[in-house]
């Protein structure tokens, strides 16, 4: 009896058709949330680049106008009142709300008693309503809020008398100090928020690089200048990118504390609110979406910035 030939191998796949299979299957999952995201995203920013050349109501396009409502916002002296307070607001409160939220990731990721309390302390008023503790935060620097009294029982008040601030001062409803003390508010709100951040990379830091600067003989200084600070550069790129599109994109506070106006004075005048004006109290569609436009061109720009500075290696590694 001969043994019967041997059957033939089953042909297999290649690894050109293997890929190619996955591909299908990966843009397929993808398709839907990438249609919502080009239709709502892309798509709104497209549209409202076309209605930034119209005199746009409620009703929909009254007159083609070209660049007319781009002329008319570069000569409104209010706009760039809101420009310079924007920029002001995001330039105090970035580096502020990040240095704070570095020490405490620094300060909770050390083994402390009661580290858990301390991490869910501090982050949250980040968790609570803004427009909540806005309206807490008027009250306490109201003139006779609790800040004033607590600086009046600690006799700080000849101190504050120097820089021309009186016993009874209207924090919020004074146009030099009223930036400043939202400031201090999204300073203190936001902060544990980016604690989180910094302390998810502070965790990817290998105990090993620590066990050897302790070896040479570096101290805590040095440590955190030479090892931690330098290696949480990812981190800061995204602190400081997610920080400064949240700071040019400031609203609610200045809402709240200073009306649609942005009282007193427009001192609480942000590009958002200026925006909320002219769409919800003048009904100026065309003119509102110019000013959008604007503030993306501005956030784009600035996001650009930070990766080219983030991307490049600092002069103190």
């Amino acid at each position: 009896m001969t043994a019967g030939a041997p059957s033939a191998p089953a042909p297999r796949r290649s690894l050109h058709s293997e890929r190619r299979a996955e591909l299908i299957a990966g843009l397929t999952l993808i398709a839907v949330p990438m249609a919502f995201f080009l239709i709502f995203r892309i798509g709104a920013i497209l549209y409202a680049v076309f209605i930034s050349f119209w005199e746009w109501g409620l009703r929909g396009p009254r007159d083609f106008l070209g660049g007319a409502n781009y002329e008319t916002l570069l000569e409104n002296p209010v706009f760039h009142k809101a420009i310079g307070n924007t920029l002001y607001y995001t330039a105090v409160w970035v580096p502020l709300t990040m240095a704070l939220g570095l020490l405490l990731a620094v300060v909770v990721n050390q083994k402390i008693r009661g580290q858990t309390f301390f991490r869910a302390a501090f982050y949250f008023p980040a968790i609570a309503s803004s427009a909540a503790i806005t309206v807490l935060w008027l009250f306490i620097f109201a003139p006779d809020g609790l800040f004033n009294d607590v600086r009046a029982a600690l006799g700080l008040n000849p101190l504050f008398q120097v820089f021309g601030i009186g016993p009874n001062h209207n924090w919020i409803g004074t146009s030099n100090t009223a930036m400043n003390t939202i400031i201090g508010l999204n300073v203190w709100t936001t902060s544990g928020t980016f604690m989180l951040f910094y302390l998810a990379s502070l965790q990817t830091i290998s105990k090993d690089i620590y066990e050897a600067a302790a070896i040479d003989g570096a101290g805590a200084w040095d440590t955190f200048r030479r090892i931690t600070f330098p290696m949480l550069r990812p981190a800061h790129y995204f602190v400081a990118t997610v920080a400064v599109i949240g700071g040019l994109q400031m609203f609610d506070q200045a809402y709240i504390g200073g009306g649609p106006d942005g009282n007193p004075n427009n001192a609480l005048t942000t590009i958002v609110l200026f925006i909320y004006r002219a769409a919800i109290s003048d009904f100026d569609f065309g003119f509102a979406a110019a000013v959008g436009v604007v503030l993306f061109a501005i956030i784009f720009t600035a996001t650009l910035a930070q990766r080219r500075l983030f991307g490049q290696t600092p002069t103190w590694y």
